[in-house]
């Protein structure tokens, strides 16, 4: 049986800031030789009382096992879409136990809740069937750099 996990608001669960810097750095940044410094300057903006960008922390009392963010703009060639789930991250060791479906749920509900009638996220290709079990219907495929596919969830 898995073990229960809590989904929260970073802002109101900052004991997770640097867990959540230094995977979303790990994963994404690090290898293009950005510092940690400006990927926690970067989230410092996601603790402020405005309603995007904000981050969800999953945890299991003080064990973090994952985050997500929300975010204005997650792809330069898309700059008219608003706003995107982000920065999806789950502990290896807390993997296949719901945590990465629960955070993106919450976020796109929380984004529900703000008034957004249209949520986007972008991933790799072989998340495509992990996202559209979720909800999110593929829209666009191949974009930027990175090759990323693109969803939207809509009301």
């Amino acid at each position: 049986m898995p073990s229960p996990f809590t989904v929260s608001d970073l802002r109101q669960r900052p004991q997770f800031f640097n867990s959540v810097a230094d995977r979303i750095w790990r994963a994404w940044w690090q290898a293009q030789g950005i510092p940690l410094d400006h990927i926690s300057g970067r989230l410092k903006d996601n603790m402020t009382a405005t309603p995007i960008p904000f981050t969800l922390v999953a945890h299991d009392g003080k064990i973090f096992l994952g985050t997500v963010s929300v975010i204005a703009s997650d792809l330069p060639e898309r700059p008219q879409l608003t706003p995107w789930v982000a920065a999806v991250w789950v502990e290896r060791s807390a993997r296949r136990r719901g945590i990465g479906s629960a955070l993106i749920n919450r976020a796109s509900q929380d984004c529900l809740a703000l008034g957004f009638k249209s949520r986007y996220l972008c991933a790799r290709p072989q998340m495509t069937l992990f996202y559209q079990r979720l909800g999110w219907n593929l829209v666009e495929q191949g974009v930027g750099e990175y090759r990323l596919n693109v969803f939207v969830q809509n009301t």
